[in-house]
């Protein structure tokens, strides 16, 4: 249980298009602590330790991913958004242009369905459905076994597209190098105050659906100026994942920082 928000993360399935759809329940000892606190306890004291307690150990975890990414020079995306940002069709269009550039590889979070990673699928790209169940995030237990059943190539890239939400993704480590937040110009201005953990933690900014903003009434430059107050250290690539435009630039940062840990 996510001790911010009280999903559960007891019935997550971890699975590649095309096979039978079957859960992975979590090993019972391994993931006690899911099992013994529900949300009907009150008192913050219980609250923040079972926080703590979900966090150290995703920490951990995180730290073995981490040392699997670098052993094998893979370089690691976490893609946060909220819900309806342009995340996925950021992604299609990123592995349809950079295919032949770069060996990538996705895991594909959400609550339910496959459509995601049948999308990814349709491009050949190897990729793997982590569904979350009631669970708002990924954790890092879920990537360790996603990249298990993907067993990517050495010196190759991987994009996790996390579970549609702002707030529970910014405090798992995925063992990811770069989180990328993407927004998009029909949400509002205001995002990085309101999402303050979220735009902290990432290292880049992707605004997306720029396409659009003759018909809105959206201040690109406020959003930046609001995003620069919570991280002054943020990257910014203005797209359209529709039109392409301002893709190239966020191609160019992608491939870069992928060679950068691939020297």
């Amino acid at each position: 249980m996510c001790g911010t928000c009280g999903c559960g993360t007891d019935h997550v399935s971890i699975q590649k298009p095309g096979q039978q759809h079957h859960h992975h329940d979590h090993d019972h000892e391994h993931h006690q602590h899911h099992h013994h606190h529900h949300h009907h306890h009150h008192g913050d004291k219980l609250h923040i330790d079972l926080e703590k307690d979900v966090l150290d150990k995703n920490n951990v975890e995180a730290a073995r991913n981490r040392g699997y990414f670098e052993a094998k020079n893979i370089f690691v995306l976490n893609l946060v958004s909220s819900p309806g940002s342009g995340k996925t069709s950021v992604l299609e269009r990123t592995l349809k242009d950079l295919k032949g550039k770069a060996d990538f590889y996705v895991i594909e979070g959400d609550q339910q369905t496959m459509n995601d990673a049948e999308r990814i699928d349709a491009l050949q790209v190897p990729v793997v459905q982590v569904n979350t169940g009631q669970g708002c995030h990924l954790e890092s237990d879920m990537i360790y076994r996603a990249v298990k059943t993907l067993n990517p190539k050495e010196n190759s890239i991987l994009m996790i597209e996390n579970v549609g939400n702002l707030v529970c993704p910014s405090m798992f480590d995925l063992g990811e190098d770069k989180r990328v937040v993407i927004i998009s110009v029909t949400e509002g201005e205001d995002k990085p105050i309101k999402y303050p953990d979220m735009f902290h933690s990432a290292d880049v900014c992707l605004i997306n659906k720029i396409d659009l903003l003759p018909y809105l009434n959206f201040n690109l430059e406020r959003l930046k100026d609001y995003a620069l107050r919570v991280n002054p250290r943020l990257t910014f690539f203005e797209i359209s994942a529709t039109t392409g435009q301002g893709m190239d630039d966020w191609y160019a940062w992608l491939l870069q920082e992928a060679q950068k840990k691939q020297k």
